[in-house]
């Protein structure tokens, strides 16, 4: 439901505000970025799912350490994946607001990892996440060196 609200409900709501007015698809292309970006996601459960043995909610969070399939490359790829939904909105629909509230869900989020969420899986998984945190990159995604 979270992902759902962030990346679809409110941008909709954006974008259908202003009274009466219904977004028409422009960019078509932008199909593409939104359909990427929930394959991210699902890549992400899936791993949540089969490897952490969890959800990404906090009624159910991963019992294991996951650092497969897409977290080898960016330490927040279901941070990613939702950003990357809300880029191909703003491109179908050529929406200024919704690249505002882009730039603003970023800020959120970058603030809620490094204040909240990396402190928390320091205690929880411990230096096997240090080591994790030292060798994967918070935000932009590059090849894990090979053992």
């Amino acid at each position: 439901m979270v992902p759902a609200t962030g990346a679809v409900y409110v941008p909709w709501w954006i974008l259908t505000s202003g009274g009466g007015y219904v977004p028409r698809p422009v960019v078509w292309q932008a199909a593409a970025v939104i359909a990427a970006g929930l394959a991210l996601y699902v890549w992400c459960l899936w791993h949540f799912a089969t490897t952490g043995r969890g959800t990404p909610g906090p009624w159910d969070p991963p019992r294991h350490f996951v650092a497969v399939g897409p977290y080898r490359f960016v330490r927040n790829p279901m941070y990613i994946s939702a950003g990357l939904v809300i880029v191909g909105e703003a491109l179908l629909f050529l929406s200024l607001a919704l690249v505002i509230y882009l730039v603003v869900v970023g800020l959120v989020v970058h603030l809620f990892v490094v204040a909240y969420e990396e402190p928390t899986l320091r205690r929880l998984f411990g230096e096997d996440y240090m080591a994790y945190l030292r060798t994967v990159p918070r935000w932009l995604p590059r090849r894990p060196n090979p053992r």
